[in-house]
């Protein structure tokens, strides 16, 4: 993997990139997430593609969201960096970040598909704002991290208490710094829902088949799923909307379909 760089507006962005040949496979990754997390599924895909890895900015070592943020911001950080890489794409977004690659969807033609891996909309985790700011605003991320799983994304005091014993929760803390301004631009964005079902290229979901018709992630999936009712929906059996670090392998297994059966 080695490391790109894009500056746009003052705020320099990078991404991870995985040598290759053929059309680049962009990757959007969510909050919470950055392109570390994603080396593993990077690593599974079966593809000679070259993949790239998107650090959005709010997550080391871009910059900071900076004043004024928005999700309009981010879907201009993408657009800027798919200017940058100048030419048809494969987009993947996951969770925050399938909303953006799919705003960013309608208003592009430079791209060779779609995949959004449960895409979240308004409204959503409102009730985890306000607390997530107290808890930055006291510097406690232990306590940011808890509010993330607890009260955003609905797992147990028993998930939260094993996984304060698991390696990855001092991946996860700062990781919260720029939750509550993420989770705000969020429910103030009004999606371009009627420009959805005009998406030219293939679209493909992939929800997590144990979150289906399940809030948060499942009814935030069914609300971009009627948007897209071009779209082809692929359920990933066994799993939530944690595929890409408890099954990456059979993530990259549906990407790898996804992208091999273009033409």
């Amino acid at each position: 993997m080695r490391l790109l760089r894009f500056d746009r507006g003052g705020t320099t962005l990078f991404a991870e990139q995985r040598d290759g040949d053929g059309p680049p496979l962009v990757m959007v990754p969510g909050v919470m997430s950055d392109a570390r997390a994603w080396r593993a599924v990077v690593d599974a895909l079966a593809l000679p593609n070259p993949v790239i890895v998107l650090n959005r900015r709010g997550r080391l070592p871009s910059g900071p969201l900076g004043a004024g943020y928005s999700v309009r911001t981010e879907i201009d950080d993408l657009h800027h960096v798919l200017d940058a890489i100048g030419e048809d794409v494969e987009l993947f977004g996951w969770s925050y970040g399938g909303l953006i690659a799919l705003e960013a969807a309608t208003e592009r033609s430079s791209l060779r598909s779609v995949v959004a891996y449960e895409p979240v909309s308004r409204p959503f985790a409102v009730n985890a704002i306000e607390p997530l700011r107290i808890a930055l605003g006291m510097g406690d991320l232990d306590r940011a991290v808890e509010i993330v799983k607890r009260t955003a994304a609905g797992y147990s005091a028993e998930y939260v208490a094993a996984l304060r014993e698991d390696p990855v929760w001092p991946v996860l803390r700062p990781l919260t710094h720029p939750l509550a301004d993420e989770l705000a631009a969020l429910n103030a964005h009004h999606p371009a829902w009627n420009r959805y079902h005009d998406i030219k290229v293939p679209v493909t979901l992939l929800l997590g088949a144990f979150n289906e018709d399940k809030p948060p992630y499942g009814t935030a999936f069914n609300v971009l799923a009627r948007a897209l009712p071009q779209a082809r929906v692929l359920r990933l059996p066994g799993q939530g909307h944690l595929a890409h670090t408890e099954a990456p392998g059979l993530l990259a297994k549906h990407l790898t379909d996804v992208v091999t059966a273009r033409p």
